[in-house]
């Protein structure tokens, strides 16, 4: 069994009136690579004519985000031409590449109505061979991402990408990256054998979790050691839910700088310079 070798707790980080725990980096972890950073928003009840989500356009190179939607709701709009909103249970995959700018904001009816909202953007490294492939994005609501029932029905998997008991995810990742969110009833168990070359990306969005032996709760990312195949998660508490994912680290430096992400710092001075010129698309309202 694969043994842990660290608990890490989200660190509180509010964005205007957006409730935000940044879960990675933190104080006690930089990254597990290639799993770079983890912000997780709410839970909160946004009013009736509220201003939404607070990201408007930005610009990313080198990197992939994916957004999973637990409540409300993200208006994506980016340089490429893509555009969709996206509801919750759904995700968004962004593969940044070459760079482009994009915006996460709430759509229209959100912000007049109002409404609960939990949202989690994870960043995935890119390998050196591929930080400069043409942007891409996906956008997928809760009935397009395949769901795994296991423990008799006391697990739901949501497999987003790689492959979960037999189950392709709805997203091929470029780099090979496995993720899943899981939902669990009181009791429920999940086991799964994962390379223990694969750095595994666990981290408790609700409720409690026995993870190999030892209790993680709500906004705790679990840290492993890479010694063993075997995860065994069981659920403590009822309603409890998880962001799995596991992938094989590159090995590579990561030179990460405000929106971008490369191998050393002359290619984020390239960034700079690029996004600066406009090589990174033109933004329409």
């Amino acid at each position: 069994m694969r043994t842990i070798k660290q608990l890490h707790r989200a660190q509180s980080a509010p964005i205007a009136d957006l409730i935000t725990y940044r879960a990675l980096p933190t104080r006690s972890v930089e990254h597990l690579e290639p799993f770079l950073f983890l912000n997780h928003h709410g839970p909160q009840v946004y009013p009736p004519s509220n201003r939404g989500l607070p990201f408007g356009p930005h610009p990313h190179r080198g990197f992939e985000t994916v957004t999973f939607i637990l409540e409300g709701d993200i208006m994506h709009q980016d340089s490429g031409g893509h555009q969709s909103v996206i509801e919750a249970g759904g995700i968004q995959w962004m593969t940044a590449g070459s760079g482009l700018i994009h915006s996460e904001v709430s759509s229209d009816a959100f912000k007049q109505t109002g409404g609960p909202l939990e949202i989690l953007q994870l960043w995935v490294n890119l390998p050196a061979k591929d930080k400069m492939v043409a942007p891409r994005y996906t956008g997928l609501q809760a009935s397009q991402i395949p769901v795994v029932t296991l423990d008799e029905g006391r697990v739901q998997l949501q497999a987003v990408s790689g492959t979960w008991s037999g189950t392709q995810g709805a997203v091929e990742s470029p780099a090979g990256v496995a993720l899943a969110t899981v939902q669990f009833q009181q009791g429920g168990k999940l086991s799964l054998s994962i390379p223990a070359e694969h750095t595994i990306f666990c981290y408790v969005i609700r409720g409690k979790l026995q993870v190999n032996g030892q209790s993680a709760e709500a906004r705790q990312l679990v840290e492993f050691n890479y010694d063993g195949n075997d995860l065994h998660v069981e659920a403590q508490s009822a309603d409890a839910v998880l962001l799995l994912g596991h992938a094989r680290p590159f090995g590579e430096p990561i030179v990460a700088y405000g929106p971008f992400v490369m191998n050393s710092e002359a290619e984020i001075h390239q960034a700079y310079a690029d996004y600066q010129a406009g090589k990174f698309g033109t933004w329409q309202e």
